[in-house]
């Protein structure tokens, strides 16, 4: 497998947009997981700052990565975004240095598949 593109995002929002915004951006979570080259979407808000949301992505690529940006509803959110924001986004690209292994994924389902298998029925 290729290096996947990754990032971080974090959203400061202005206090009275902030549940607007969570719900907007959880709105986001289960499509972005079903888009081609999504490998990880994750939507989290800071333990220690609460308001704070902090976004996690992987892509198969960047150009993965920019065919999910050029989607109506991300482009209509990145024109407005100012409306929800205090300041604006802060986001940084990453390099993985612990890419994916796909044999770890397929070991993973295997255990599972075991435990299952011999899990006690009903004792």
């Amino acid at each position: 497998m290729t290096q996947p593109f990754t990032l971080v995002g974090t959203a400061h929002p202005k206090p009275e947009r902030t549940e607007d915004l969570r719900r907007l951006l959880l709105s986001f979570v289960e499509p972005t997981r079903q888009e081609p080259g999504c490998l990880e979407y994750h939507f989290h808000e800071d333990r220690n700052e609460p308001g704070v949301f902090v976004f996690y992505e992987a892509w198969r690529s960047e150009a993965d990565l920019n065919a999910h940006l050029a989607l109506p509803h991300l482009r209509d959110f990145w024109e407005r975004r100012m409306d929800y924001l205090e300041r604006d986004l802060e986001i940084r690209y990453l390099t993985m240095h612990s890419p994916y292994d796909p044999r770890e994924e397929r070991a993973e389902n295997t255990a599972l598949i075991v435990d299952n298998v011999h899990a006690p029925h009903g004792h």
